[in-house]
């Protein structure tokens, strides 16, 4: 998947259909001479489903779907023929897809299982035909009702990735190379910012066949909260996260103002991003020798008491399995 198909907001028009007309009609047949009403009911209009499929990654199939619209329904006809229903428009979307109402912002339903069905749009229902109006005093109704008219709306598709893990860093942070070395993601690496263009997914495979599935963030700056960089457009897919690791590498200036305006990025944009459960991991420790990261974890356990923290290397394969070990229990305790 190139970036380019990584689409993770839409906006579309959907148009359920309109009920059919019940029917006026009056039974004729060889022999009866007066054969009453017998005018059957209009069909239902055509409903707009949105259906969960856990084979689909992205919105971009429907990217250049703008509107939608469902059949409508057909009208009734004699001997209480009801009319037939209108085709109904089923939408596939991956599962953590949020739908909002465009004019309101009012969140309507989220999708998150598979196979998952849930009415965007109802259409509209099929009228009455005269054969529901006789009477003892109205014999002869020669009147039914008209089908009810679908529902017209513009909605926001705004997909949010499902992981267990969310890495966060700074661009340059050396993210998707940890997610390639703990997973079979093959993530694009190169050295200047902003390699990551789209949030990368990988499943980390554990012990007795256990995994967890890990998202590479696109690269957070200070600012991006207001729109900053590439990384408040992608803020949402850590929303779904339930831990967060923030890498930072080991030789930058300062560790802890890094960590800290990550955190602050994200509380910015959502302040329940710090009911998360998080984990510090120090990358690129490969460059350090024994003494010198004795000294740096003097310095680390005073600045960060309250958040665990871990030295690794990906590229030294040094640390991976601890870390994988601390994840786990960071997600199943």
């Amino acid at each position: 998947m190139t970036e380019g198909n990584f689409v993770d907001y839409v906006k579309i028009y959907v148009s359920s259909g309109k009920g059919g007309k019940g029917s006026t009609h009056l039974h004729r047949e060889k022999f009866i001479e007066k054969g009453g009403p017998d005018g059957g009911d209009g069909g239902r209009g055509g409903h707009v489903y949105l259906v969960g499929n856990k084979g689909l990654w992205t919105l971009f199939h429907l990217k250049f779907a703008r509107h939608i619209k469902a059949g409508n329904g057909g009208d009734g006809s004699g001997d209480r023929s009801t009319g037939a229903d209108g085709d109904d428009k089923f939408i596939e979307v991956p599962l953590g897809t949020v739908v909002k109402d465009k004019e309101t912002g009012e969140i309507l339903f989220e999708i998150t299982d598979d196979g998952e069905k849930q009415i965007l749009s109802r259409g509209g229902k099929g009228g009455l035909g005269n054969w529901h109006f006789r009477s003892s005093t109205n014999q002869t109704p020669r009147y039914s009702q008209p089908g009810l008219p679908g529902a017209e709306m513009d909605v926001i598709l705004e997909l949010k990735v499902l992981a267990d893990v969310g890495l966060v860093g700074f661009p340059n942070a050396g993210k998707s190379t940890l997610l390639s070395v703990l997973t079979s993601a093959k993530p694009k690496i190169a050295d200047y910012p902003f390699t990551t263009l789209k949030p990368n997914l990988g499943i980390v495979a554990y012990r007795d066949f256990q995994s967890f599935v890990i998202a590479d963030i696109p690269g957070i700056i200070e600012g991006a909260a207001e729109g900053k960089g590439l990384g408040h457009y992608f803020l949402r897919h850590i929303e779904r996260n339930s831990t967060l690791l923030f890498l930072v590498p080991v030789d930058t200036p300062d560790i802890k103002a890094e960590y800290d305006i990550l955190v602050n990025e994200l509380t910015k944009y959502n302040p329940e991003m710090l009911d998360k459960e998080r984990l510090l991991v120090i990358s690129k420790c490969d460059m350090l020798d024994d003494e010198l990261k004795a000294e740096l974890k003097v310095e680390l356990d005073v600045a960060f008491k309250d958040v665990p923290y871990m030295f690794i290397s990906s590229v030294a394969q040094q640390g991976l399995t601890e870390l994988k070990d601390k994840l786990w229990k960071m997600l199943n305790d």
